[in-house]
């Protein structure tokens, strides 16, 4: 708005709000900036996972055998065979990929493994899981978070120590989830027939399973990362 004492005939320029430019004489403010916390941010570079895979290095292809629908990986050596140490933090590093087939290759990869994996094996290669699944987090792409979850749940399902070993790693974890978890769909008295591949349900059920599987001190470092959340254990 001018605040000339005459009529101004030269054109308004456009100043930031809420700062003494604004107060000066021909000129006019312009819109705070949004800020889009939700946009997608992908790796400025290609997984290390799609690397290895393309040089040969992973000992996986497609199956195409009967019931090739439930079994998507044909593993040229048994995975319970594999170092965990080099080759489960690689299938976590493919989590942030969208294009086919590393995406598919990926996940099931980490399915079987974690499958077939002993907790010892779990529990040493724990810390050089946690990088690769915040990398994928930080994508904030719902499929990917979803994906990634999903391994989290099937990790600390596996053994008994590995929910109280993953305490720590909240800070790193649990952001993204935090951001997202009012991601949902309020649809009334109907039938959500996508129920469970909302992320925000999702995020509910993953924080549900760390508090149960995490231990004592689980809730107070879930309930410092996420503010909104309540305790599925404490509440009864």
């Amino acid at each position: 708005m001018c605040h000339c004492p005459t009529r101004c005939c030269q054109p308004l320029r456009a100043v930031p709000p809420f700062s003494p430019q604004s107060l000066q004489c021909c000129t006019c403010t312009y819109g705070l900036p949004r800020i889009a916390i939700y946009r997608r941010q992908w790796p400025p570079c290609r997984s290390l996972f799609r690397k290895f895979f393309l040089r040969g290095d992973i000992p996986i292809s497609r199956y195409y055998g009967p019931g090739a629908s439930q079994r998507f990986i044909k593993w040229h050596v048994p995975p319970e065979q594999l170092d965990f140490q080099r080759y489960l933090p690689l299938f976590f590093d493919g989590l942030c990929e969208t294009t086919f087939p590393y995406r598919e290759f990926s996940r099931n990869g980490i399915r079987d493994m974690i499958a077939v994996a002993k907790e010892r094996q779990l529990l040493c290669c724990l810390p050089m899981l946690i990088l690769p699944a915040k990398r994928a987090l930080n994508t904030k792409d719902p499929d990917v978070i979803i994906a990634t979850l999903r391994a989290l749940q099937q990790l600390v399902q596996a053994g008994p120590w590995i929910g109280s070993a993953l305490v720590p790693y909240y800070r790193q974890l649990l952001p993204i989830p935090n951001l997202f978890r009012a991601c949902n769909v309020n649809i009334g008295d109907q039938i959500d027939f996508q129920g469970g591949n909302r992320v925000g349900d999702v995020i509910d059920e993953t924080l549900r399973m760390l508090e149960l599987h995490g231990g004592p001190d689980a809730y107070l470092n879930i309930k410092y990362m996420v503010p909104t959340y309540e305790s599925c254990v404490l509440n009864k």
